[in-house]
């Protein structure tokens, strides 16, 4: 967890040992009566900060933990999948207090560039599935929501960032099942950008309810395989501007 407050110009530094302090007895507390999400904690930390921080007008607290969800493998079975799920929360004294839930999920994208170019250089169809570079790719997505809002589920933004891939990556694959994996990735190539496009596209889709001024985080990073460089893409809008 990042716990944060403002300063006013006359105040040299914070009192740190008040957001350990509060830091541990809401781990305490938690244990009693565990909190209903993480983005929740984060909303009322924010907002026991400027209680503790008398002289702040403003909070802010971002936290990140590990998260599992049952996945079906290629083969049929089942098993635990790894992934990140964050959140953070912004608190005014006189203001709203706002949250936002997100995800990061590690997936696998196909170069088309590289595709393309070996097209023309075996002088092939452009049916014809053409080997290209793979990439690792994270995927973040994150929504502002109201505050007693919990029309936003981790696991669906999970489902909306894994189909955005190429391919989804799994921990647990058997040789054949690699092998149509990076099949099926090849059949579907995307830039960092295309990424972004599609877990908006699907955000749009999923959240018809929520209202224009909500607050849309998305980001693409490839780790690149045949350069020393990574690609990286990201979209920070609302809902209204992808409306329009």
């Amino acid at each position: 967890m990042d716990l944060f407050v403002d300063l006013p110009a006359s105040q040299k530094g914070s009192h740190m040992s008040r957001n350990l302090e509060l830091i541990s007895e809401i781990i305490d507390s938690n244990i009693q009566k565990p909190v209903s999400d993480l983005e929740t904690l984060c909303a009322k930390t924010a907002e026991l900060l400027l209680k503790r921080h008398e002289y702040a007008t403003f909070s802010e607290v971002k936290a990140e933990g590990d998260y599992f969800l049952e996945r079906t493998y290629p083969s049929g079975k089942k098993g635990m999948e790894p992934y990140k799920i964050i959140a953070e929360a912004k608190a005014e004294k006189k203001g709203e207090t706002k949250k936002l839930i997100g995800v990061k999920v590690v997936g696998m994208t196909t170069c088309p560039c590289a595709m393309e170019v070996v097209q023309k250089l075996e002088a092939q169809n452009k049916k014809t599935l053409s080997p290209t570079h793979n990439q690792r790719n994270m995927g973040t997505l994150m929504i502002e929501i109201p505050r007693d809002n919990h029309s936003v589920d981790a696991d669906d933004l999970i489902e909306i960032v894994e189909k955005a891939f190429s391919s989804p990556t799994y921990s647990i694959l058997k040789r054949k099942e690699e092998g149509e994996l990076v099949i099926n990735a090849h059949r579907k190539p995307k830039f960092v950008e295309d990424v972004v496009r599609d877990m908006l596209r699907a955000v749009l889709k999923k959240y018809k309810h929520l209202p224009d001024d909500i607050l849309v985080i998305a980001r693409s990073e490839s780790e690149e395989s045949i350069h020393k460089h990574n690609a990286f893409a990201e979209r920070i809008t609302t809902l209204g501007e992808l409306r329009k």
